[in-house]
């Protein structure tokens, strides 16, 4: 019997673009009204908890952790690895 490989890819794709449409309508903090919500995906750490590995790549580019755990949204972990987090041009 032949399997349909197809159907993650097309499932996985379909959660993307619903988060596309849906996470920026739930970042509703208005003391950054330049920041808005990216996602960012990054391949998946083998030996650290995700979302202490999307905090410390955050920290990385925002220069502290406590602005790293303002920032974070939401960290995605079991059908893509990355997270989306309120960020400035800057």
């Amino acid at each position: 019997m032949r399997t349909n490989n197809f159907l993650p890819t097309i499932v996985l794709a379909q959660t993307f673009l619903l988060f596309s449409f849906l996470i920026p309508s739930m970042a509703v903090d208005s003391s950054s009204s330049d920041a808005q919500v990216h996602i960012v995906y990054v391949e998946k750490p083998e030996a650290q908890d995700p979302e202490a590995f999307h905090i410390q790549t955050l920290t990385a580019v925002l220069g502290t952790e406590d602005a790293a755990k303002q920032a974070l949204v939401y960290s995605y972990k079991h059908a893509a690895s990355g997270f989306s987090a309120k960020l400035t041009p800057d």
